[in-house]
């Protein structure tokens, strides 16, 4: 085994006793004899005064010597996310209160001492005075009262790099973004090796760099790691922006399957969502949409899903009254009726108590009368109109004989069997797509309750919904239902704060285990905040976070993802102008 190499910028002067040392150690080398260090040494390590280079790879030392004066939450949060080969240790050391506070009440007496003696001089006592004292008095109350306890620590942080220049640009890096968060580091000179052996994990501090902090500022350095979101059976969501791991998510696994996406116009909320349904597809979930935007036509032509263009002249229908067979004899036909309810009373512009009594009485003999298919629209007028509801006739003429006849009354003849079915209602006259989306999740609803299996119904712009109590009612039992039926909702909306300032909205969004919120503006950030009881960094991150950034909330767990798609995905799923008219 060779020696170590050690090499020093300057002569060292050596003791007596040390010259001894050395020409025993070499006359032991000469005749093979070689010590314990030498033996348990590196063969090629070669040691500096600011750095270490060990088989041709350099290693430097730094620890940090200065701390700011307040301690916030994720103080340390620069340091640990610093973006190169970086190893960092901790060494934390209770200190006895029995030994703390003597030395405290001593500190306390030196500064007392020094503001009275500053002040019979006439002189200004500052905030290097001032404050100290301030901090000390308050930590001796909290540790006499039990509040507090003392603790040395030790920060240190090993550098690595290729070559020295490279070690000395990541040096300079890494003292830049610690001075920005008031923290001064220093390189362990002439002390690089006793600085790696307190970086290596045999919890030993021979640098000895300790600097006092209390319970409460040791305790905000951690959690030593970034969060995380990692499940084995899911799907790409992106990549992590603390730590650049994927972020990898089965929405099935929450403790349900619904979720909401609220963001800006452009913050890429309808990018990401089209992420989500390509990967869900490749999971085997089927995946329905209601489009009211035509966001949705390319992905669907890309994947061979099934596109339904829905307008007052379309040839494909959906009958509101169009309800499993097998659900007539399995008593779920009165909740089916109150559901009907709600769409008639959106058609109809508002129901009284004697309306809803009436529709719900003339709905179930309808279905009596019509065992072998299935009633339309046309029926409960009739029957309406038998039991006198002249008035509740007269608002829904315009859907039987009027310039919206055949729209809602109809038999369906769409079909649900494909793996992806888009529902396109840009084409609906602006006061019918509400209706027509309440209808389309009525008519989902019915088909998965028929025929439970792993599906997703994804509603964009679900801001429209809550402007009626109606639908909000409706799509607010349909969220709170589906899991039972093996169904995950998706509602996505630029609008937050029409869900959050309702009664409706804020249900749905309790019921959704995942939370998709994208960048946001100052008029709706205090609400998205209070909502979903989110950190200062949080809400700074969606005041600020690049189109397609997101901070994705499933369940507990909270992380900041940047969405990406691949080379061939992204030409299926962009909706920006420039791209899409380039193709």
């Amino acid at each position: 085994m060779s020696k170590t190499i050690t090499k020093l910028a300057k002569p060292v002067k050596l003791s007596r006793k040390d010259k001894h040392a050395s020409r025993q150690r070499e006359l032991a080398f000469r005749f093979g004899e070689q010590d314990t260090l030498d033996v348990l040494s590196y063969a090629g390590l070669e040691e500096n005064i600011d750095y270490l280079c060990i088989d041709g790879v350099y290693i430097r030392t730094l620890y940090i010597s200065g701390y700011p004066f307040v301690a916030s939450s994720g103080w340390l949060d620069n340091l640990i996310n610093f973006n190169h080969n970086a190893d960092i240790s901790y060494h934390i050391h209770e200190v006895s209160a029995l030994q703390a506070l003597p030395k405290l009440h001593r500190k306390i007496t030196e500064l007392e001492s020094t503001k009275r003696a500053m002040m019979r001089a006439g002189k200004i006592v500052g905030s290097e005075i001032t404050d100290p004292l301030d901090s000390a008095m308050e930590l001796r109350d909290k540790i006499q009262r039990g509040q507090e306890k003392l603790f040395q620590m030790s920060v240190y942080v090993s550098l690595r790099a290729d070559t020295l220049a490279e070690l000395d640009r990541i040096t300079k890096m890494l003292e830049t973004t610690l001075s920005a968060r008031l923290f001064y580091s220093k390189v362990a000179r002439y002390q690089q090796l006793e600085a790696l052996q307190s970086i290596l994990p045999r919890a030993e501090d021979q640098l000895s760099q300790k600097r006092n902090l209390d319970s409460s500022s040791a305790a905000l350095s951690f959690p030593f790691m970034s969060s995380e979101l990692v499940q084995e059976a899911g799907i790409l969501y992106g990549v992590n922006k603390s730590n650049n791991s994927l972020v990898i998510l089965d929405r099935f696994s929450l403790h349900n399957a619904n979720s909401i996406v609220f963001a800006q116009s452009g913050s890429g909320k309808s990018y990401a969502t089209k992420v989500e349904i390509l990967r869900q597809l490749m999971q085997g979930t089927k995946v329905i949409v209601i489009d009211p935007e035509r966001e949705y036509k390319l992905l669907t032509e890309s994947v061979g899903g099934t596109y339904v263009k829905l307008s007052v002249k379309s040839k494909e229908k959906i009958n509101p009254f169009d309800i499993a067979t097998t659900y007539r004899t399995k008593g779920d036909l009165s909740e089916h009726i109150q559901d009907l309810t709600e769409v008639i009373s959106l058609m109809a512009e508002g129901l009284d108590q004697r309306e809803k009594a009436a529709v719900d009485k003339a709905t179930l003999k309808i279905y009596k009368k019509s065992a072998t298919e299935q009633p339309l629209l046309q029926d409960l007028y009739a029957e309406l109109h038998k039991l006198g509801q002249l008035q509740l006739c007269e608002r829904l003429e315009k859907y039987i004989s009027g310039s919206l006849a055949g729209v809602f009354n109809s038999q369906t003849n769409i079909e649900l069997n494909n793996r992806l079915v888009i529902f396109d209602i840009k084409d609906m006259p602006e006061n019918l797509r509400q209706i027509m989306m309440l209808i389309i999740s009525n008519f989902v609803q019915n088909q998965v309750k028929a025929s439970p299996e792993k599906r997703l119904l994804i509603i964009d712009e679900g801001w429209m919904l809550l402007q009626h109590e109606e639908s909000a009612r409706f799509v607010a039992g349909l969220v709170r239902r589906a899991r039972k039926y093996y169904l995950g909702v998706s509602i996505i909306s630029q609008q937050a704060n029409d869900f959050l300032h309702s009664d409706y909205g804020r249900a749905i969004a309790s019921q959704s285990a995942l939370r998709i919120l994208m960048r946001q503006d100052t008029t709706t950030i205090k609400g998205v905040v209070s909502e979903f009881n989110l950190s200062e960094y949080e809400q700074n991150f969606l005041l600020t976070c690049e189109r397609g950034d997101a901070l994705l909330i499933a369940d507990q767990n909270h992380v900041a993802v940047r969405v990406v798609a691949s080379k061939k995905e992204h030409p299926l799923i962009t909706t920006n102008p420039a791209e899409v008219y380039h193709q």
